[in-house]
């Protein structure tokens, strides 16, 4: 699967964006799919996913801000951040995991998951 990410920007605290994210792949709906953010200094960290059963998951630092979805049939997945923090400043990126690596649990390590978006940057101001 390939995967572009968009939807970025800069606002105010409290603001809403959803970033969005276009893939490329036969079995797309097989696909875990995941967002992660990266801020300057700061390791590459979990934020949300959704895998092929739609099951989801968040950081703990987001939940009840955000919101991850998935539509098999255009090939998005998608990210709403409401309310959002300054803290969430950082660089976000979609992610999807080998379609053959089955696992019963939401994925949400960096290392389970083998292509990568561009990355779209968020920057919240205060």
């Amino acid at each position: 699967v390939q995967l572009q990410a968009s939807g970025g920007g800069l606002v105010q605290t409290g603001a809403s964006l959803r970033l969005s994210c276009a893939g490329s792949a036969r079995f797309f709906s097989s696909v875990d799919l995941g967002w992660f953010r990266q801020a300057p200094g700061k390791e590459r960290e979990f934020v949300a996913a959704v895998d092929w059963r739609i099951v989801t998951e968040y950081a703990d630092s987001v939940k009840g801000r955000f919101t991850i979805s998935r539509d098999n049939v255009k090939n998005m997945v998608y990210l709403q951040m409401n309310n959002l923090k300054p803290e969430d400043t950082a660089v976000y990126y979609c992610a999807g995991a080998d379609p053959t690596y089955y696992t019963n649990y939401v994925k949400k390590l960096v290392g389970d998951y083998t292509t990568w978006g561009q990355g779209t940057q968020v920057t919240v101001s205060s």
